[in-house]
Order: structure tokens, then sequence, then C-alpha cells
């Protein structure tokens, strides 16, 4: 490992015998990456891409976040792929998001194409079914010019975060970080978890190890989630465990509510969590098997209390309550004196 790669041995992930950098190259590009068989951007003549991307690469290797991994490849220095980890507080947490990357021939006067690892689920406004990308700094979507792709300015990661000076890696990381309508984040979540199982299944080459161990070690808090949300005790996104165990949740409140569709396809998915966990070799032991909905009751609103005198047992409290209502009823009436209310009769 060069001082470079050990400066950043901090920012990465451990899992069994593996460490995983956040930026790293790899000899060959897999024949899984959606431009595997396109035309090389790069060659002997287009020296000025091959300068451009060795610069890439340096900031990639330097300011790449804890939430995002990059994989390069010497075969083919005008492709790479990255791995966006769901931001905590969000719909997206704990799941992971990958993308197939190549730089055209004129870059960076045209922006990178990005490709989707969709399987099929259109995720969200930006993640069509078709892996599609819809960002304006990709050109690939209108909106203010200054949130457009600029040569001068935009790259593949720039450590500035505000416009039009953010990356496209940094504009992804910002997409999965939103919160939206309840509805919004329910169809999130649960895509979110669907796209986890077909990762599992098929994982990208060159992170299989790393799709198996982010599950392994996120599953018991990630199936917690599943039953506070099902059952209406947090909002969804918004759960957390803290260092005890327990779950706690920065929007834990009465007033949750979830649709019975989401109830309904939770109870479906969560067994299906289960298995692809245990395939991940997840330790489960203490965690439910099975997703257990409560009934949730939309409480009336309760009447006011009416003391029936005749049947009251207990004299004195009776007494009480007759004083607290003489009380209230000689206030109402200086208040209607003061006021020039009068008038007002009983009813």
């Amino acid at each position: 490992m060069n001082p470079s790669r050990q400066k950043h041995a901090g920012k990465a992930m451990r899992g069994g015998e593996q460490i995983f950098n956040v930026f790293d190259i790899v000899s060959e590009v897999p024949d899984d990456h959606y431009y595997f068989h396109s035309p090389k951007s790069h060659g002997t003549t287009n020296r000025a891409l091959s300068k451009h991307v060795m610069k890439e690469w340096k900031i990639l290797e330097e300011n790449l976040p804890d939430s995002i991994y990059v994989r390069v490849y010497e075969n083919r220095i005008d492709l790479m792929r990255a791995v966006i980890v769901g931001a905590a507080g969000t719909p997206y947490h704990d799941g992971l998001f990958f993308f197939d990357i190549m730089l055209p021939s004129d870059y960076p006067n045209s922006p990178p194409k990005v490709q989707f690892h969709s399987f099929g689920y259109h995720l969200n406004p930006n993640l069509y079914h078709n892996g599609m990308v819809c960002l304006s700094l990709l050109n690939t979507w209108h909106g203010n010019s200054s949130h457009m792709w600029n040569p001068r300015a935009s790259t593949l990661l720039q450590p500035f975060f505000n416009e039009p000076y953010v990356g496209f890696l940094l504009g992804l990381a910002r997409a999965f970080s939103q919160s939206r309508s309840r509805a919004y984040n329910e169809s999130v979540f649960l895509l979110t978890w669907y796209v986890a199982i077909k990762l599992v299944c098929r994982p990208p080459k060159n992170f299989e190890a790393f799709v198996i161990q982010h599950f392994r070690t996120r599953s018991v808090s990630v199936l917690d989630s599943c039953r506070e949300y099902a059952n209406g005790r947090v909002w969804v996104g918004y759960y957390c465990r803290n260092g005890g165990g327990g779950g706690s949740s920065s929007l834990r409140s009465s007033d949750v509510s979830v649709s019975p569709y989401f109830r309904n396809t939770m109870v479906e998915l969560y067994p299906k969590l289960i298995q692809t966990f245990r395939y991940c070799r997840a330790d489960l032991k203490g965690t439910p098997k099975k997703l257990e909905l409560e009934v949730i009751i939309n409480e009336k609103p309760k009447k006011e209390q009416v003391i029936d005198r005749g049947k009251h047992e207990n004299k004195d409290e009776v007494r009480k309550n007759i004083t607290i209502g003489g009380i209230f009823k000689m206030a109402v009436d200086k208040i209607k004196t003061v006021l020039g209310w009068g008038w007002l009769g009983d009813e």
C-alpha cells in the first residue's frame, strides 16, 4: 500500500480478513460493468483525458466521504464503479446503491455517463427502473443553468459542497439524504430493501465481499427498524440504534402513522430479509423471525366526563366536583360582566 493509501486507511471498512478502502485501483474492469463493451474513451493519442483522469483519481482518493466507495481500473481508466451507502435519518438508511460510470472521450467538456443498478425498480424521481440517472449535473435533467455540468468547475467529486461546484457523486449522495412525504418515505424504504435482496443474490464484481459484510453487520438494526416502522412506533426513515442495542429515534411520536399497504408489504418482506441476512452469515439470535403486527386503534376523542352524583360512592369527591363546577360558573359569569356579555344566557 502506497503512502497515500496508508494515509486514508482509517476511512475503510473492516470485515473478516478484508479491508475495504473507500478508493482503490483494480487491474481489470469486470465483465458485468454496464459499459464493459463500450469503445475505450482513452488511448495513446488522448493524453489530455488521461492526464485529467489521473487528477480526478487523486481528488477521489483524498476526498471521498465514508459513505461512498469507488473502484477504478488500470486497463480502462475511463470506467469506474461506485457505491453509495444510504444515510441515517432517511428512508434509504443502511441500503447500498451501485453506479457504473464512463467518462466520454471529450471529458470534462461533457459530463460522465452513469448507469444505476436498479434491478428494474424505480427507486426515486432521479433513478429510473431502466437504470437511467436523471440529474441536472449530468445534463440528463432540465434545471437551473448553475446546476448543470460546468467543464471548468465540475468534477467527479469536488471538495466543495455548494452548487455549482459539487461533484456528481456528492450530488447523488445528496439524493439519498432526502425525506419527503410519508407515502414517499414508505415507498423508498420498501424499494431500498428489494434492491438489497437483489444485490446479495447478484453482487457487483469487485464488491462481493463488501456487500455481504455490509448487510451482515447491519442486519439486526435493519430488522429492528422494520418492526418499529410497521407498528407505527417511529416515522419511516428515522430509526436509529444506540450503543446499548436499543432502538431510539429523533422522531418517535404518538402521532406516527403508516399506511395499511406498507404494513402488509412489510409482513411479506420481513422473512425475505431474514433469509437474505442468514445468507450473509448474520447473527440473528434473539431477533424475531416473524413480523408481528400490533393492533393500531384510532382512538376517538374522549367525551367529557360526567359524574353521576346518585351513583358516586365517594361523597367527598362529589362535593369537590360540585364546588369546582360552582367556582367555574362564577368565574364565567364574572368574565361576561367585565366584557359586557351579560346578555349571553346559558343554553
